[in-house]
């Protein structure tokens, strides 16, 4: 198998490539820039932002490696919701998320060489309505406080979230089922050369 470089260094990323079976995997720390035009889509913003990652990692690897990079974004409606700066900041977030459905969207790059493929997946999460109180609550766990949109689905989030349609593994920050398929015209299967049930 080539060489497998994933080009964040999100442990829930890790965990991911992990539970897929993939452990044997470096990763790459890149300092790719992430300014925006205010005019892209929601897809575009993820899409471009992916592939500049996995560029930034291909300055640093061998031609060979085959590279994977991603960026996660919360929008409500059009408003990408980033990580929030204090705790107000968080309230405000989660008070507007309270009730309502929004969209979790994960651009994915895989790269080697100068062949490289971006593909956007898109989650459709819903909130129940939540008092003011357990959004202070959730706020005083710490939790929100280093995540896109002010919650973790995997942790206490959990009790938030009312409803999702699409890849919950997308939520977390990598869609799995599309990485895997990416990663087969990659020549990286995996499941070669595991027995059939």
């Amino acid at each position: 198998m080539a060489d497998l470089i994933l080009a964040s260094q999100s442990p829930r990323r890790q965990a991911l490539l992990r539970q897929i079976g993939l452990t044997d995997f470096t990763v790459l720390a890149t300092a790719a820039d992430e300014s925006y035009d205010p005019l892209w889509s929601p897809e575009e913003l993820v899409g471009r932002l992916s592939e500049r990652k996995a560029a930034a990692a291909a300055g640093q690897t061998g031609p060979g490696a085959v590279i994977v990079a991603a960026d996660t974004m919360v929008f409500l409606d059009r408003e990408r919701l980033g990580k929030p700066a204090d705790e107000a900041d968080a309230f405000r977030m989660l008070s507007d998320l309270s009730g309502r459905e929004h969209t979790v969207r994960t651009g994915v790059t895989v790269r080697r060489g100068a062949v490289s493929r971006t593909e956007v997946e898109a989650t459709a999460v819903r909130f129940r309505t939540l008092t003011p109180e357990e959004i202070r609550r959730y706020i005083r766990t710490g939790e929100p406080m280093d995540k896109a949109g002010a919650y973790g689905i995997q942790g206490l989030g959990a009790l938030l979230v009312e409803g999702i349609r699409g890849d919950y593994f997308n939520v977390m920050g990598l869609p799995v089922l599309r990485l895997a398929r990416m990663l087969r015209g990659f020549g990286i299967d995996l499941f070669l050369g595991r027995e059939e049930a």
